[in-house]
């Protein structure tokens, strides 16, 4: 986005020199204005100064835009009009790329375009669900009903991923804690041992002299060691990046032991959720489909989609393909089926997506309690193994001295 210089004053004469972030110098114009500055120059900034300049924020998150959704849908209600609910929420919200975004979008709908038009102009921080939602909406004459479902959805989205990340700080923590002591151990504690140990000129056991070479050459070759391990997340996420390397990768996900049971039931509940929150507004599945299909996480799942949305243009019940893929759980398929027969897709994708949260929040809670002992165990073994490698020779100092 182009960076602008300006020179402005406010009603008492003060001067205010600075850059601004804008889509244009209209852009630019119309927020010093509302921040009570009054442009007198603003010029677009070089090419290389513009490469330069850093934007500060947070990014915007899915409880971010379930505010925003309720707070809209509130003040729209009490029978504000829609300019004065954008400026509204462009002053009281607190995060700072989605404040900049509303004074963008606000001048867009000054400018007479759609809600929704005016969000396709922050194609980074709108997602394009919202973007279809409203769209829908606006056409449909049911705007606030949009928003009510959209705060719903990002309400459902941020407790699903706060669930989640809520359950891997433990092990994260308890991993990466071992991880040092057995670092320091290696780089610190053990070569003490391995001086002390050559000064007396002892014959030691095999398994200490394995560890102490060990602890060498990491002690030699640390650099080694730390760009191999990057060296390695560069590559894997450079072939993720790839279409064979993500198909790959997101089968494989599927297929871990105990995760990949975790991986399926995250994939079903953003289908159901995503795809129920799209057809209450009037789009159509095949629409619906197309937009869900970019929107899950897995790639593999996006394909399945991606083929269910061309057997249904054929005129061929969702289920069907859904089924026929091999990857949706029997409970998806199942349950579209009987929304199919009964005309009531809407609750039965509701209620799919309820459970499937519900199941990820269980599943979550069983990996964590099945991680936290293996991860225990594991790192006990390991750091008892190193304890050992340096009481051995000691013990046998002792034996040989009790011998004399």
């Amino acid at each position: 986005m182009p960076v602008y210089s300006y020179k402005a004053i406010d009603k008492r004469g003060k001067e205010k020199k600075g850059t601004i972030e804008a889509i244009d110098s209209f852009y630019a114009t119309e927020q010093l204005k509302r921040e009570g500055w009054i442009p007198i120059r603003i010029e677009e900034q070089k090419k290389i100064q513009g490469e330069i300049h850093i934007s500060f924020g947070k990014k915007v998150q899915p409880r971010d835009f379930c505010v925003f959704c309720r707070q809209f849908l509130s003040i729209t209600q009490a029978g504000i009009s829609l300019k004065n609910a954008l400026e509204m929420l462009a002053e009281q919200t607190e995060n700072k790329k989605l404040k900049e975004a509303l004074w963008f979008v606000l001048a867009e709908v000054e400018r007479g375009n759609t809600l929704a038009d005016a969000f396709r102009t922050q194609p980074l921080i709108f997602p394009k669900i919202l973007v279809d939602m409203v769209e829908a909406g606006e056409r449909s004459g049911s705007l606030e009903r949009a928003f009510e479902r959209m705060a719903i959805h990002f309400e459902k989205e941020a407790k699903l991923k706060a669930t989640i990340r809520k359950a891997m700080i433990y092990p994260v923590l308890l991993l990466g804690a071992s991880i040092i002591v057995i670092g320091v151990m290696l780089l610190f504690v053990i070569p003490q041992f391995i001086k002390m140990f050559q000064d007396i000129d002892m014959e030691m056991p095999a398994f200490t002299m394995g560890v102490m070479h060990v602890s060498e050459w990491i002690g030699t070759y640390w650099y080694v060691v730390v760009l191999g391990v990057w060296l390695i997340v560069y590559v894997v996420k450079r072939w993720y990046e790839t279409e064979q390397g993500r198909a790959w990768i997101d089968a494989f996900k599927m297929r871990v032991p105990i995760f990949g049971t975790l991986t399926v039931k995250i994939v079903c509940a953003q289908f159901a959720r995503t795809t129920g929150t799209l057809i209450t507004t009037g789009i159509s599945m095949i629409d619906c489909l197309e937009m869900v299909q970019n929107l899950v996480s897995n790639v593999q799942y996006s394909k399945a989609l991606s083929i269910a949305k061309e057997e249904l243009t054929k005129g061929i019940p969702l289920s069907e393909p859904l089924k026929q893929s091999g990857i949706f759980p029997p409970m998806v398929y199942h349950m579209i089926n009987i929304g199919e027969e009964t005309g009531n897709m809407e609750d039965m994708l509701e209620k799919l997506a309820d459970y499937y949260e519900e199941e990820v929040e269980l599943t979550t809670q069983t990996i964590l309690a099945t991680m936290e002992p293996l991860i225990i165990a594991l790192m006990s073994f390991l750091i008892g193994a190193l304890v050992l490698a340096i009481i051995a020779p000691i013990r046998s100092m002792y034996d040989g001295l009790d011998t004399l």
